[in-house]
């Protein structure tokens, strides 16, 4: 679909707010049991073993969490243009030119992405923040950062505007 094909058919808005923040938190669940993995498999590499493997630092952890996350969403991005919480609320990512993402632009809309969340762990680390006051922290940016979509021209989420991606409506057609 060409920039032109785009605007001709309406598509330049974004999906309402309400639809890409109920996938954005369908898509925190599947994150919350993919994150899971690595430290269980940790934690049956203690059990079998008895011995602490030195990846298992709480730093490395995270690392390789954040590693999975990135394959993850530049895999399906890259692949459909969808993962499962966005094809069940009807939601694609493309180009602005209306074309497949290539992996490079998939990673670098899932870099730009974590822009969500760094304003908050940042005042979280610097407070010293933990438990319940740092996830207060980042549910206020996570409604902050969703909220600067309203001033996007297209309300657009800005690191999609950043990447030259956006979120399109990708309902199925009607049966006739």
């Amino acid at each position: 679909m060409t920039a032109s094909a785009v605007a001709a058919t309406g598509a330049q808005q974004a999906p309402g707010l309400n639809r890409r923040m109920a996938s954005f938190v369908y898509e925190g669940l599947l994150l919350f049991g993919i994150g899971l993995v690595p430290g269980a498999i940790g934690a049956l590499f203690v059990a079998l073993t008895g011995h602490r493997h030195p990846l298992q630092s709480d730093a490395s952890l995270r690392i390789i969490t954040l590693l999975i996350y990135a394959v993850y969403f530049t895999w399906f991005w890259s692949g459909t243009g969808q993962t499962l919480p966005m094809k069940t609320w009807h939601l694609r990512v493309v180009t602005t030119q209306g074309q497949r993402l290539s992996q490079v632009r998939a990673l670098m809309r899932f870099v730009a992405s974590c822009a969500w969340f760094a304003p908050a762990a940042l005042l979280s680390a610097l407070n010293g923040w933990t438990g319940w006051q740092g996830l207060g922290a980042a549910a206020i940016g996570v409604v902050a950062y969703a909220m600067l979509a309203l001033v996007h021209p297209q309300r657009q989420f800005w690191h999609d505007a950043l990447c030259g991606t956006r979120i399109i409506d990708a309902k199925p057609a009607a049966p006739p």
